[in-house]
This record gives C-alpha cells, sequence and structure tokens, in this order.
C-alpha cells in the first residue's frame, strides 16, 4: 500500500529539486559574498541572492498550489508541504544572512564567518543529494540516514564555534556598534544551520514511511 502512495508522490521531487537547486546556488553566492572585500561587488552578491530568494518563494507557490490541486494521500501531502516549506524557510536564512552582511557594510569578514558558509554550503550540497535520492530510496535508507546525521553534526560543530567565537567577541570587541554587527552576522549565520537541520529532520520521517 505504502508504494502505491508513495509512487503517487514521485511527480512532487522534481519541483523539490529545482527548490534545492535554487538554495544550493544561493549558498555558494553566500560563501562568494563572505570571501568578498569589496563592498560593491558584496553588494550585487548581495543582488543576486536576492532574485533567487525571490525564484524560490514562486517556486514554493507554485508546489504548494500542484500540492492542493493533487489527489495526494495526505500521509505524504502533509511531510511534502513541510518539506517545501522548511527548504524556503532554509532559503530566507540564507538570504537574510547576506543582507546582514552587506547592511551593516562589515568593515572585514571574520575566518569564523567564512566556515560557517562553508558548512552552509555543504549543507546544500547534502541536502540537494538527498532530495533526488527521495523519487528512489529502495536500498538507500542506510545511506540517507547518515547523510541526514552529517547535517545534524555539522550544525554541532557550528554550534560550538558559534559559542566560541562569541566568547571571544564579548572579551575582545570594545567598540559596543562592531560589536552588535558582529554578534547579529554570526548569529544569523548559525541560525542558518539549525534550519538545514530541521529539513534533515522532515526527510528522515520520509524515509521510515518508505522503509516501512
Amino acid at each position: 500500500m505504502f508504494d502505491f502512495l508513495f509512487a503517487s508522490a514521485k511527480p512532487f521531487f522534481p519541483l523539490l529539486v529545482q527548490q534545492t537547486n535554487i538554495v544550493e546556488n544561493a549558498a555558494q553566492l553566500l560563501l562568494d559574498l563572505l570571501k568578498e572585500d569589496v563592498p560593491e561587488k558584496r553588494k550585487d552578491l548581495y543582488r543576486q541572492i536576492k532574485d533567487l530568494e525571490e525564484k524560490g518563494d514562486e517556486m514554493a507557490d507554485y508546489l504548494y498550489a500542484q500540492l492542493y490541486k493533487s489527489k495526494l494521500a495526505s500521509v505524504y501531502r502533509e511531510n511534502i508541504q513541510e518539506l517545501a516549506s522548511r527548504i524556503d524557510t532554509f532559503l530566507d536564512f540564507i538570504h537574510d544572512s547576506s543582507r546582514k552582511i552587506v547592511i551593516y557594510d562589515a568593515v572585514s569578514i571574520d575566518p569564523a564567518w567564512v566556515e560557517v558558509g562553508d558548512s552552509i554550503l555543504e549543507d546544500t550540497i547534502i541536502i540537494s543529494g538527498l532530495v533526488k535520492d527521495l523519487s528512489d530510496m529502495k536500498g538507500k535508507s542506510k545511506f540517507l540516514a547518515e547523510k541526514c546525521q552529517r547535517i545534524k553534526d555539522i550544525e554541532n560543530d557550528v554550534d560550538e564555534m558559534y559559542e566560541f567565537y562569541m566568547s571571544n567577541l564579548f572579551k575582545v570587541e570594545k567598540n559596543a556598534i562592531l560589536l552588535t554587527k558582529n554578534k547579529n552576522i554570526m548569529q544569523s549565520l548559525e541560525d542558518t544551520t539549525d534550519k538545514a537541520k530541521d529539513i534533515a529532520e522532515i526527510i528522515k520521517i520520509l524515509i521510515l514511511k518508505r522503509t516501512f
């Protein structure tokens, strides 16, 4: 029975793949922005991320509309809608991180920000692979679960990095304005990895439903 119900969900997986492709492109641009020293070039990269964020919103709206029209069983409808929503939220947080870097006009980019940017990009690459494999999960449940665990491990690593960064920031930064700006940027980047973990959690639910 679950095989039949799962087959009815397959038309939505290419739409989810398109979503994750947009997010992966945005994460790469965020990392490029974090490595860019020239303010005008940062602004250009931000504009590209903003365009992708708007494209992602359109993609999510289209997917929701198709779900509402479909006869997909509720056992999968809710999970696919939630997955699409979490992917869109992940993209929103990538956009917000890039926006903060630009509007705060960061004087210099801290290496810790770049390291978190690398982690965000790794998250998006893993998520893209997971979503591509959703349409054919037979024999892959252990492999996919390990990928979900990797996302959780990344989030834990970033949490530790965040705590060390904040502890050091409050010790060495005496300028209250810079402290606030840097704190908010790092907070936004760290929050973004939390959203990747949220995606992994809903994917694990789909894996379990497909396994049993």
